[in-house]
């Protein structure tokens, strides 16, 4: 009876949205410019905005949205609160809504000179947050790059195992890393965990889910996308010590820690991007050192692929995120930097870059300390059981 009830009532709310009056002129159709879209800090007040001529500018939605219904010829329509109320809709009406917006704004000649209005910041004076607050799902795939894969190899191990990969591809590998804790915007430290000295990188492009489904096919995977975002996977390759169930290596250890989610620094609409699997090319450079760079050909299971592996696993929803994997450039494949180091170490400075898209910076930083009453059962140093270092 319960479920009954909520269903009724779920569908009566969207019979409600439909007929709200919406006026969706043909100019409003599609939008006279492109945009993106994020989630940042306005006067400290956590806002959805657009991302516009040339990642220069913010536009608070909302308030640009109240100017122009002030006009007697544009219809009331409220604007999400946040970001995942804005995806949840975005197809069910309300990328219109957006498209009216921006062209409103732009034939009014809002974006320009004098004439702008305090809803529109440069980005330099807001604070770029996580996108998303929060996905329900983040989902990654692991060792998804034919680079990735062989780590370390000569030439002949690489062709090798290319060859006994693209023959056996199998099915994808995902994961999951918590969202709330783990996932930091545009310009937040990345954390290393107290004593867990062998944290490395990925940079990986983010899909942002649109659209409800479950046992979604590849030729129908797009369908159910929002857009695009650059993300990285930072991971701890220190692993737990001998003992007790499950030693050496630990998934929750590697990739559940505080701050290994960086996503931003906005999402892009996939109208405005196009095929990912023809488009993508994501670097990384640490300190000014390119250690890593791909394109989606380098993928062992492409972006529609993988939707339809994680759909068979898990419904998704709106909002959620998947990772599509990193390239070579992170284990014994590393490139050297100006530390030495095999691992970041504190200070480096990180910046994550898909074409297109944007890039996210970053600097790590070492958890200096922890409390002094813990019982031991906390996760020690990697120095403590990892002795021949």
């Amino acid at each position: 009876m319960l479920r009954k009830s909520l269903f009724t009532l779920t569908f009566t709310a969207a019979l409600a949205f439909f007929a709200a009056p919406v006026d969706v002129s043909a100019q409003a159709m599609e939008s006279v410019e492109p945009f993106k879209v994020g989630t940042f800090a306005i006067n400290d007040i956590p806002t959805v905005g657009l991302v516009m001529r040339d990642d220069q500018l913010i536009v608070d939605l909302a308030g640009a949205n109240r100017a122009m219904q002030l006009r007697p010829q544009y219809s009331q329509m409220s604007i999400p609160e946040d970001m995942l109320g804005l995806i949840e809709q975005y197809e069910y009406g309300m990328k219109y809504r957006v498209y009216e917006i921006v062209n409103w704004l732009v034939e009014e000649n809002l974006l320009s000179g004098s004439n702008r209005p305090s809803y529109v910041h440069p980005v330099a004076s807001v604070d770029i947050m996580a996108p998303i607050q929060y996905p329900s799902k983040l989902m990654n795939a692991a060792v998804n790059f034919y680079t990735h894969a062989c780590e370390g190899c000569n030439d002949d191990e690489f062709q090798s195992r290319l060859a006994q990969r693209k023959e056996n591809r199998g099915v994808p590998y995902l994961f999951l890393k918590p969202t709330r804790g783990a996932i930091i915007g545009d310009g937040d430290d990345i954390l290393m965990p107290y004593g867990r000295d062998e944290i490395e990188w990925e940079v990986e492009m983010a899909i942002v889910f649109g659209r409800t489904g479950k046992y979604i096919s590849s030729s129908r995977a797009y369908d159910h996308v929002f857009g695009y975002m650059v993300a990285m996977d930072i991971s701890d390759r220190g692993g737990r010590p001998p003992g007790g169930f499950g030693s050496g290596s630990d998934w929750f250890v590697g990739k559940g820690r505080d701050t290994f989610a960086p996503h931003g620094p906005w999402i892009v609409p996939k109208e405005f991007y196009g095929d990912p699997m023809e488009r993508l090319h994501q670097t990384l450079v640490i300190d000014g050192v390119t250690v890593q760079e791909a394109r989606a050909g380098d993928m062992i299971h492409n972006i529609p692929e993988l939707i339809e592996y994680a759909s068979s696993l898990v419904t998704i929803y709106p909002g959620d995120v998947m990772q599509s994997g990193t390239s070579g450039g992170t284990g014994a494949g590393r490139v050297e930097r100006a530390s030495g180091s095999g691992f970041l170490v504190d200070g480096e400075t990180i910046s994550a870059s898909i074409e297109g898209i944007g890039t996210l910076h970053h600097t790590v930083r070492v958890e200096q300390s922890v409390p002094d009453d813990l019982s031991g059962s906390q996760l020690p140093p990697v120095s403590s059981y990892k002795t021949n270092r």
